[in-house]
């Protein structure tokens, strides 16, 4: 754990972070608790005067030093996350910049950070505006992108003036320590970054009932998110919530069939479909329908499965044997209810670890399934056929969750008509990928409060204070 500028974990119990490709131990993290988390706050609350009364140049200077550690060191970043979470090499590296692009474009952003000056209704009186930094900000990420899920809460707090204390995973904590590592080598003072790792309910106890606190940035699943929202009422304290997805992909039939296949490879297999803006639903018009099934199939069968730091591999590991069973129980259930399978449908899993399933398509599928009604979190892809646009946007919408959704129509005016049916936070037209730093990140309902990325991802982190001046 880093705590104050300092190396802490000697003499604690362990936590076991293992490789999901082949069950071995590949480190070990302290299993820390309340006390810890409430040294680590009281670190962050002693930094924060001196480090929200520096300059925003000045804090940039700090942020673009780490974003060039980061890059510097991006192989063994990579390397680190291929092995406690199983993402193939190649996407990690992506990762890696991905996260490092939120510490550059935050070290920028801070400096963007506007009050105003508003005309007043009398002569003898100047209204203001200021932006205050909100203050202790913690920050709890997930074990899916543990780099990047990380910078994208981190980046903003710091620009803003914020200090930082963060909870990683448990199953993947080891991307985030080495991250501190970098903050320590770029020189960031004692107390403004933190990291505490251990007992996910006693730290976030000690989280939401110390009034030092006054900022929580969490990206998991909405259970926890609403158990977050409850907790934090006794303090007001500020929430940005990133929470569960369920996005569906309409696949019109004025679409290019190509691109929509290669859109749908893109976001259905990243991170073996352990992304929460995967899409976990394909309706497509009939008169595609088979044409993209069999060509999606086709896809699907050339991706390579095994361990991640193979370069070759296309789909890694799942993180568990518990999300192994719940992929494997989704394409079950299907199958009972009527759906075929076109690819896949087999677990390839060893007895000792079991988290390998092969990348599936599954044709004929319906809302009766619980692959069309839960988030998958697998390299599973259920494709349903739909007669009109107004069907394929009612099963969209037919979900508590709005994270993301896409669509595929070489029609404009058709597609601006679809979308703005859609109540969805991010939309991915034509577009597999939509993820960037430049962009505001964040879902309607119950995927999430808030945005992350683009200039809106520091206003979570910075208090509008009104200034009345009396001139007389």
């Amino acid at each position: 754990m880093y705590i104050n500028g300092e190396w802490v974990g000697e003499g604690f119990e362990t936590i076991d972070v293992t490789n999901p490709a082949n069950g071995e131990l590949i480190g070990k993290v302290p299993f820390a608790g309340e006390e810890e988390t409430n040294k680590a706050i009281d670190a962050a609350h002693n930094a924060f005067k001196e480090w929200s009364g520096l300059t925003a140049y000045e804090r940039a200077d700090y942020l673009q030093k780490l974003y060039q550690l980061m890059m510097e060191h991006q192989e063994e970043l990579a390397e680190i996350m291929t092995l406690e979470m199983g993402k193939p090499i190649k996407e990690s590296r992506g990762e890696v910049q991905y996260a490092a692009s939120f510490i550059e474009w935050f070290a920028e952003e801070g400096k963007r950070v506007y009050g105003e000056t508003i005309p007043s209704h009398l002569r003898n009186k100047r209204l203001q505006v200021w932006k205050k930094a909100v203050g202790v900000v913690a920050a709890i990420t997930p074990w899916n992108f543990p780099a990047a899920m990380l910078t994208r809460k981190m980046g903003p707090a710091l620009a803003a003036g914020c200090t930082v204390v963060i909870k990683p995973s448990s199953e993947s904590p080891l991307s985030a320590i080495k991250l501190m590592e970098l903050c320590e080598k770029a020189g960031f003072p004692e107390g403004v970054v933190n990291l505490v790792t251990g007992s996910s309910s006693k730290i976030a106890k000690a989280i939401m009932e110390n009034k030092k606190v006054r900022k929580i940035t969490f990206t998991g699943s909405t259970e926890v998110g609403k158990i977050l929202i409850r907790q934090s009422a006794d303090q007001v304290k500020k929430l940005s919530l990133e929470l569960g997805g369920h996005a569906p992909m309409i696949v019109l039939d004025d679409a290019n069939v190509d691109a929509a296949v290669k859109g749908a490879v893109a976001s259905k297999f990243r991170n073996t479909g352990q992304t929460c803006i995967c899409a976990n639903r394909i309706y497509v018009q009939s008169g595609i329908y088979d044409e993209f099934v069999e060509k999606f199939a086709a896809a699907v069968k050339e991706l390579k499965v095994g361990n991640g730091i193979d370069e070759s591999v296309d789909v890694g590991p799942l993180i568990n044997k518990a999300g192994h069973e719940k992929v494997s129980n989704h394409v079950d259930d299907a199958v009972s209810k009527g759906a075929t399978v076109v690819t896949g449908g087999k677990s390839l899993s060893e007895a000792d670890h079991g988290a390998f399933y092969m990348p599936t398509v599954i044709k004929d599928v319906s809302e009766s399934m619980i692959v069309m009604q839960e988030e998958t979190f697998g390299p599973v892809a259920p494709v349903q056929k739909v007669e009109t646009e107004e069907e394929a946007i009612t099963f969209a919408n037919s979900t508590p969750y709005g994270l993301a959704a896409y669509v595929f129509t070489e029609n404009v005016a058709r597609g601006m008509r679809v979308i703005e049916q859609l109540d969805f936070g991010i939309v991915g037209w034509n577009e597999g990928a939509p993820s960037a730093a430049q962009v505001p990140f964040g879902g309607m309902k119950e995927s999430g409060v808030g945005r992350e990325g683009g200039h809106e991802g520091i206003d979570a982190f910075v208090e509008s204070q009104y200034v009345a001046i009396g001139m007389e």
